[in-house]
């Protein structure tokens, strides 16, 4: 439940921390499908639709959407969910995860089953982002 301390001064859901939210559930997703540490890389494509106000209930969902070799893309969703359960989308974002070991060095992450067309489909975007963002690595960007 958003509560006043969580609100900006154009009484809305303060982004930073609707970003916090969205890091911490990309990382509970992230280590659970790993089974190791975790830290975060970046948050790409963080897209805020609507806003969300005091006393509005917000769900997140995440799921793994890409994995590499050390690495794992994780979609999160937001809704604002109504008194009769619906759910409208306010935000979602891409949050890239590297699962690490003892050593906080990067450490090799299962693969992902792909079962429906959907996934197949979020795999190869993910895909292209992550070699955008290889690109952008290299061009400094």
């Amino acid at each position: 439940m958003i509560l006043s301390e969580h609100i900006n001064g154009f009484g809305r859901l303060f982004g930073g921390r609707l970003m916090e939210w969205i890091d911490i559930v990309a990382g509970v997703v992230a280590r659970r499908h790993c089974n190791h540490n975790i830290t975060t890389v970046c948050i790409d494509k963080l897209h805020f639709k609507a806003p969300a106000h005091v006393n509005d209930i917000v769900v997140l969902h995440g799921k793994i959407t890409y994995v590499g070799h050390t690495s794992m893309e994780v979609r999160v969703d937001t809704f604002v969910e109504d008194l009769n359960g619906r759910q409208r989308p306010i935000n979602h974002a891409y949050v890239v995860m590297v699962a690490i070991d003892d050593n906080e060095k990067p450490t090799e992450v299962p693969g992902l089953i792909l079962t429906n067309e959907q996934e197949k489909a979020e795999w190869e975007a993910g895909k292209r982002r992550s070699e955008l963002r290889r690109q952008r690595r290299k061009d400094l960007f």
